[in-house]
């Protein structure tokens, strides 16, 4: 450790004691005023005014996304960027913890930031919207984000703390089958049934999941099945995700599960139209070295990594910082915030606010920008 390093870990914590108030106050306010995946327009302006208020050039909209931003500080050659979401989801606000990513990114950022100039770093946070099945940083990819970046790094809430993530790479899509209305006892014989088309979709992909690799997961629910006992449904509409351990089996799996949807519509007459909601979201190529400084530094802040292993699991939930991780050096560590809710669980949300919760803030934050300020001292200076 260079001798720099302990003068320069203190610095970054007591810049973020000095934040907590701020700190706590976007995490709650977040958390009660939850937006959906491309409709944060609140919550990324606070996350960027935040940033703003201390200093930081903010570029929103960024990259022509609304809710997307850029925060930049400093001029040094080691360009770390903190990543933060802030979507909430449909019917259970943040249940994902959202609110407590960009508390500890923007903290982590603003922290980091009081030791820049000493530390030859740039310091920027991103904001990026529709993680939930939108893919809101594959889009900023595309647009060339990410790409001037040295090291990028988040933390995500979980039910306890892992430092690995190993997310499932995952399909998104949009499942419609096109049939026709009829009177179901008057005229039955001119209806097309389109409910009946998911039927037989569900059938054939609950046949299919015995010969599925265990590493592969196919789910969805179906949001439109019909208007009226009496009228043949003439549409009917779902919402289903394909995960498998790396891309290479996703596109393979994918193959079988579109099979499963074409027997609906073959077996009943109607059309069917699959639309990808996003671009698929890729598998973690995790920075080794830099994930287990994280978990150095953690475990100094007191954090435990000896944990049961099946309240660990949330460390297989598909990201689309894994698409982020493919072109940067990345890490994604999950942070526990106490009780026995697990993610995208209402209790969770509840779970998400509160002495725990902060805790966890304050250790992510800090964490987090020791973390970088390593990597950066170990990379960016030799």
């Amino acid at each position: 450790m260079r001798e720099e390093t302990p003068e320069l870990k203190r610095r970054i914590a007591a810049r973020r004691a000095a934040l907590d108030a701020e700190l706590v106050a976007l995490s709650n306010g977040l958390h009660a005023d939850p937006e959906l995946g491309w409709q944060e327009h609140r919550s990324s302006a606070a996350v960027a005014g935040l940033l703003a208020a201390h200093g930081f050039a903010i570029e929103q909209p960024y990259l022509g996304l609304d809710t997307a931003f850029r925060a930049t500080i400093g001029s040094g050659p080691f360009t770390v960027g903190f990543l933060a979401e802030y979507d909430a989801l449909p019917g259970l606000g943040h249940a994902c913890g959202h609110n407590l990513i960009s508390a500890m990114s923007a903290g982590g950022a603003l922290a980091l930031a009081a030791v820049a100039e000493d530390a030859g770093l740039t310091v920027e946070v991103i904001g990026t919207p529709a993680e939930e099945g939108g893919g809101g940083k594959i889009v900023l990819l595309e647009r060339g984000a990410f790409r001037e970046l040295d090291f990028a790094l988040m933390a995500h809430p979980a039910p306890v703390d892992v430092a690995e993530a190993r997310p499932f790479a995952v399909a998104h899509w949009h499942v419609r089958y096109d049939g026709r209305a009829a009177h179901a006892a008057a005229y039955p014989e001119r209806g097309i049934n389109a409910n009946d088309a998911f039927i037989v979709a569900q059938t054939a992909i609950a046949l299919l999941r015995q010969q599925l690799p265990a590493g592969v997961r196919v789910h969805g629910v179906q949001t439109r099945g019909g208007e009226a006992p009496n009228a043949i449904p003439e549409r009917t509409e779902g919402r289903w995700y394909v995960r498998a351990e790396t891309t290479e089996q996703l596109l393979a799996t994918e193959a079988r599960v579109l099979r499963c949807f074409e027997a609906g519509a073959l077996a009943t007459g109607t059309e069917l139209t699959i639309t990808p909601e996003s671009e698929r979201y890729a598998e973690m190529r995790t920075d080794v070295e830099a994930q287990e400084l994280y978990r150095a530094n953690a475990l100094r802040l007191g954090r435990d990594f000896d944990v049961d292993p099946d309240a660990a699991t949330m460390n297989r939930a598909s990201t689309d910082m894994g698409n982020v991780s493919q072109i940067v050096h990345a890490i994604h560590p999950y942070i526990g915030v106490g009780g026995t809710a697990s993610n995208h669980q209402p209790a969770f949300a509840e779970a998400c606010v509160g002495p725990l919760a902060e805790q966890a803030l304050r250790d992510g934050a800090t964490a987090l920008a020791w973390t970088a300020l390593d990597v950066a001292l170990a990379r960016g200076r030799g």
